[in-house]
């Protein structure tokens, strides 16, 4: 596995979400966000699956970065 929290910040860099609207689409605060891309914590499945929904993508693509 790649590291996850520079995967989860490059793919919300692309759709051009700041963490503020990725929060808001997700139901948690900005920080919760800026914790999961500093690797200061870290999703469970459940929230990967949200995030990559959000994102227009897949898990593997947050597990192990953009093909």
């Amino acid at each position: 596995m790649r590291d996850i929290s520079k995967n989860i910040r490059q793919l919300r860099v692309r759709k051009g979400m700041t963490q503020d609207m990725l929060a808001e689409r997700l139901y948690v605060t900005r920080q919760t966000i800026s914790n999961y891309e500093t690797g200061r914590s870290r999703p469970d499945v459940e929230m990967v699956m949200k995030i990559a929904e959000v994102l227009e993508t897949d898990a593997n693509s947050i597990f192990y970065g953009i093909p």
